[in-house]
């Protein structure tokens, strides 16, 4: 098992988020719990490559 941060939001009677790594992919849900669930399955769509260019984000360390 593994962990995976996300942002999320309420936004009158929904909860809207999106994982962290992947800002620019967003779902809804009328729940925390549903957003959760809309959020596992956005990640193993991500990761199955079913989405195309994903953009991701990482560090980039620079010599000082």
């Amino acid at each position: 098992m593994r962990s995976v941060k996300f942002t999320y939001w309420q936004d009158g009677e929904y909860f809207l988020g999106h994982l962290n790594d992947y800002p620019d992919y967003c779902t809804q849900g009328f729940s925390k719990a549903e957003l959760v669930d809309n959020l596992k399955s956005l990640l193993g769509d991500i990761e199955s490559g079913e989405i195309p260019y994903i953009r991701k984000v990482e560090d980039l360390v620079v010599a000082a």
